[in-house]
């Protein structure tokens, strides 16, 4: 766990600020950098934009997402496989 149980979730005031001003049917999209704030149960329901670095991702937040980080849901990093050319023939004769 890396925060202590003693101090609780972190959860930016900013993002939950603009969460709680939120009525309960609003499709808003809200905007966000806090990539190390935690979801809570007020967010389930609501559509997020996380930063990744680059663009914006908007996330739309479940139950079973309760706990977890943001930016877990944005990742930083895209993935273009490995190999070049040797690898591309050799997954087309298989």
């Amino acid at each position: 766990m890396s925060r202590s149980a003693k101090k609780g979730p972190y959860v930016d005031l900013k993002l939950l600020k603009k969460i709680l001003n939120l009525s309960a049917d609003s499709k808003t999209v809200i905007k966000t950098w806090a990539r190390a704030s935690s979801i809570s149960p007020e967010m389930v329901g609501k559509t997020i934009a996380i930063h990744n670095g680059k663009t914006h991702i908007s996330i739309f937040i479940s139950e079973n997402m309760v706990g977890h980080k943001l930016g877990e849901f944005a990742p930083t990093r895209k993935f273009k496989g490995h190999g070049g050319k040797l690898a591309k023939t050799q997954e087309k004769v298989q």
